[in-house]
């Protein structure tokens, strides 16, 4: 049994699958996460762990003897006026831990607009939504301490995440969907079971200063895969609205850009073939085993 001291700085779906993944592969894990709840002790798929208040205002002071004591970070928390939290708290302490492997979950919005062409690793960063700045300006943050402290900093840029929980096959039937036309839109997705098995990978071939990009292997539009999951479920009527109706800014930011985000990279490097390669297998198995 493998021993593992984990600290997560925020404990989303992300964060809560990876410790499921470890516990399934008989890690023992010791386990230290932040939120922005008062701090408490908890209990997860039968570990004890203690969860430390931590937002933009203040932090617990007492997670600093945990932070020192972790093997592996994990951060899934989003920048906060354009600054990531982490570094800005805590880049001096763990400068001086014992850390190995540092994991910062960002996010495709980084490349912004790329008309619906391919992007890759190294294809121009040019955000465009607020979001998409913050995430670009905390990922330098992180690439200036991985450069000039030697720390252990990987970067993975997260496309769309769904899972067996949150989909557009739940969303579809509790009538949450609106469909919107809009020619040659482009977006990525990609499933949690398979970020975790990446990032499970990473804990064994684990490479500095490296970005890879999570995605699936079928970018499509959101018509596609809502008409897909609409099938699946024998909806017939989706209420449709123009793009110029869209009153919520994230789903504006949405339709402003196209891109088709690329994962030679990460399937490469990793040796990994995807648990759900486009969202044809992924609403398949979800309608499947939990609708």
């Amino acid at each position: 049994m493998k021993d593992i001291n984990i600290f997560c700085f925020g404990f989303g779906e992300v964060a809560k699958n990876f410790i499921k993944k470890l516990s399934i592969e008989n890690y023992s894990i010791s386990l230290t996460t932040t939120s922005r709840s008062e701090s408490s002790k908890e209990t997860f798929k039968g570990i004890n762990y203690n969860n430390y208040l931590f937002n933009s205002e203040k932090f617990d002071q007492n997670l600093l003897v945990k932070l020192k004591e972790a093997d592996h970070i994990l951060v899934s928390i989003p920048p906060k006026n354009q600054e990531d939290l982490v570094v800005k708290n805590f880049s001096n302490f763990i400068e001086s831990s014992k850390v190995k492997w540092i994991t910062y979950l960002s996010a495709t919005s980084v490349y912004g607009d790329h008309k619906g062409e391919w992007v890759n690793e190294n294809s121009k960063t040019n955000p465009i939504s607020y979001n998409g700045v913050s995430r670009l300006k905390a990922e330098s943050s992180w690439t200036f301490l991985e450069k000039n402290n030697k720390l252990p900093v990987q970067i993975f840029r997260l496309s769309g995440i769904y899972s067996d929980e949150k989909n557009i096959l739940v969303r579809l039937k509790l009538g949450n969907v609106k469909l919107i036309k809009k020619r040659d839109h482009y977006f990525s997705r990609i499933h949690v079971d398979d970020i975790v098995n990446i990032l499970f990978k990473s804990l064994s071939k684990f490479k500095s200063g490296e970005v890879y990009n999570l995605s699936d292997d079928k970018p499509s539009s959101f018509e596609e895969v809502t008409l897909f999951g609409a099938k699946l479920l024998n909806i017939k009527d989706i209420e449709k609205i123009e793009i110029d109706e869209i009153k919520n800014e994230m789903m504006k930011n949405f339709y402003n850009e196209s891109k088709k985000v690329s994962n030679k990279k990460v399937k490469n490097y990793f040796n990994y073939n995807l648990k759900f390669p486009s969202y044809i297998e992924g609403l398949n198995h979800i309608r499947n085993n939990f609708i």
